[in-house]
């Protein structure tokens, strides 16, 4: 039986980090047939972008290495979503290497930069922005020039938040960026529809992944909770489902929206959230 992104190609900014999003989504793209693309920064490039917060070529070269050991077709390609130049060559490597652009996902953000309002720098908001959602645009716009030129349509998918639909305190530039993606999708599905080409976001609670040690810290402090501990608690119950998101939840939404069954579904902003609404 053949699966269901046989042969599709699929780019995933941000994925050189084990234990993230971006590599919970490339594993599952690529267990429904699909052939990656894995990318990074690599390596620090400034302030906003230090070693701990970033995928290094080594890590990135590691996770590569484990899916072609199951039989899938990987490439990587280091890249600063925060450059124009450097997203379209991330795209041509994919044309190179791979033969093309099927599916593109925006997955690379800054969520570790939050302060009180009055804290908050001229730096602090422009990493944020530039990354999350001139980033987000700047690989939307590379993907769909590849996908137009090809004629076969494809799929963009933005990795958002339910902070593109709610806000919390000391994100202010993360609520901006992420209610920006919102707006994004819903006009350039207009201008893709005609190119059979869907633009969508996926909208996750938050995600227990081995990156969030210190959002539980902060978000604990924010909230007031006594403890991690506590302010896990309090979080699962307030979701319906009774837990906080897993990194293959929102690849598993991420991979619907690439298959045929998803190809009327555009200029959406879907919840994977356990059914805990927006505040």
């Amino acid at each position: 039986m053949s699966k269901p992104l046989e042969g599709k190609v699929a780019v995933i900014t941000g994925s050189g980090r084990r234990a993230g999003l971006g590599e919970a989504i490339a594993r599952r793209l690529a267990s429904d047939g699909a052939k990656i693309v894995l990318s990074d920064l690599g390596t620090s490039r400034d302030s906003a972008t230090g070693e701990e917060h970033i995928g290094t070529s080594d890590e990135m070269e590691g996770i590569a290495a484990e899916l072609r050991q199951l039989g899938v077709e990987v490439s990587t390609c280091p890249c600063d979503v925060r450059s124009l130049d450097e997203v379209r060559a991330l795209a041509a490597h994919a044309e190179a290497e791979h033969g093309g652009i099927d599916i593109w996902v925006n997955n690379a953000g800054i969520g570790y930069i939050m302060k009180p309002l009055l804290d908050v720098t001229e730096a602090d908001w422009r990493a944020v922005i530039d990354v999350n959602l001139t980033g987000s645009f700047f690989g939307l716009k590379a993907a769909a020039e590849q996908m137009v030129k090809q004629g076969r349509g494809g799929r963009i998918i933005n990795i958002a938040s339910q902070a593109a639909k709610s806000g919390f305190p000391h994100a202010q530039a993360y609520s901006s960026s992420k209610h920006g993606l919102v707006g994004l999708v819903r006009s350039a599905a207009i201008e893709l529809g005609p190119h059979k080409i869907t633009v969508n976001n996926v909208c996750p609670n938050h995600v227990t992944t081995g990156l969030g040690a210190w959002q539980n810290e902060y978000f604990a402090k924010v909230t007031g909770a006594g403890s991690i501990e506590e302010y896990m608690d309090a979080m699962a119950k307030r979701i319906p489902m009774g837990r906080p998101g897993l990194p293959e939840d929102t690849a598993n939404a991420v991979a619907w929206l690439c298959t045929d069954q998803a190809a009327y579904i555009t200029a959406e902003s879907m919840n994977v959230s356990g059914g805990e609404e927006p505040h």
